[in-house]
């Protein structure tokens, strides 16, 4: 019978056995360092996608103002009467307003109803309503609209006879504002 030598618990095992604890420690701290890169790889993937997301929706995806054109304007109607009751003259026409409105966003804009104004002077003449709609990107949208004049505020202004002995040139200003929402990829809603 062989008697094991005595060995005492603080030794270091012989590198006899391949199986020892500075292999098993050595293979912990490989999983230890894997699972880090692991973290380290998806952390930094996470910020990279947030950066791109908010470089693109300051740029690329920047929500920008629709452009709206008028390309014509025809009279269609043309309305006279005389209210002897109040001394007043009534004056009313209808004009054919071809609009164009482009959208600049490379994303689709949805808009409310909204309306298209005639001013003389500061004074608002005339109206039409523009009803709600969507715009894909980059489109452009022609609208007919029928904006009926009040010609008999026209006449109470006191420049209009100037203007109109003048040279015939009334100073007329046509405004459209539209309101509405750009939503970039579903994360960004502007209005």
């Amino acid at each position: 019978m062989e008697v094991e030598p005595f060995r005492n618990k603080t030794e270091k095992p012989s590198m006899d056995h391949p199986h020892t604890t500075t292999s098993d420690a050595a293979r912990v701290l490989r999983k230890r360092r894997k699972r880090r890169n692991i973290c380290f790889g998806a952390i930094a993937l996470l910020v990279f996608i947030i950066i791109l997301i908010t470089i693109l929706a300051f740029t690329v995806f920047k929500a920008k103002r629709p452009v709206t054109t008028v390309d014509s304007v025809s009279l269609s109607d043309l309305n006279f009467s005389v209210d002897l009751a109040r001394f007043r003259v009534l004056l009313n026409a209808t004009l054919d307003v071809d609009l164009s409105i482009k959208n600049p966003n490379k994303v689709g804009f949805k808009y409310r109803d909204s309306n298209a104004q005639l001013n003389y002077r500061g004074q608002q003449i005339g109206e039409a309503p523009i009803p709600a709609g969507k715009i894909s990107a980059d489109q452009t949208v022609s609208m007919n609209l029928t904006l009926t004049v009040m010609a008999d505020r026209l006449i109470y202004n006191s420049r209009f006879f100037s203007d109109v002995a003048t040279g015939g040139v009334l100073p007329l200003y046509a405004v459209t504002r539209i309101s509405g929402k750009v939503n970039v990829m579903n994360l960004f809603k502007i209005q």
